[in-house]
């Protein structure tokens, strides 16, 4: 299985709206293939610019590794060197932190969201809702 457009639509449409029903900071979210290929993207109003790099990084780490933001976080708290090897691997373009949710059906991956915006915590709450509302396994 692969994710449609219309998918990483309404994850993105349920993510925004967990984020506004959570009173969030103004929200960035990117929906990324199993290849690591952007779906869709939107910057809330009011989010600055630059949290394209940061939302894509977070869900690019998700897809390429394997693994949600907060397993990206304990691994890069416990083997550094692991994690900047990583990031030299892929050119720096890993963030490794909560608000990379690495999404799954029937066990493998279909791609990843990136959420930034608020603080890393409440991005990741804000993709699961998304993940959650189009019906898909997530791993943040």
């Amino acid at each position: 299985m692969t994710l449609s457009l219309d998918q990483a639509r309404s994850i993105i449409a349920a993510t925004r709206a967990k984020g506004r029903e959570m009173e969030l900071k103004p929200l960035t979210v990117i929906v990324l293939d199993s290849g690591g290929h952007v779906l869709a993207f939107e910057r809330e109003d009011g989010a600055s610019p630059g949290r394209f790099g940061i939302a894509h990084g977070k869900a690019y780490g998700a897809v390429m590794l394997g693994m949600g933001g907060r397993a990206q976080m304990a691994r890069a708290e416990a083997q550094a060197y692991f994690m900047a090897a990583v990031n030299g691997v892929y050119g720096g373009k890993v963030v490794p932190v909560p608000g990379g949710v690495l999404l799954r059906v029937s066990g493998k991956v279909v791609g990843a969201i990136g959420v930034t915006g608020d603080s890393s915590d409440n991005d990741a709450e804000a993709a699961l809702a998304g993940a959650a509302a189009a019906g898909i396994d997530a791993e943040a």
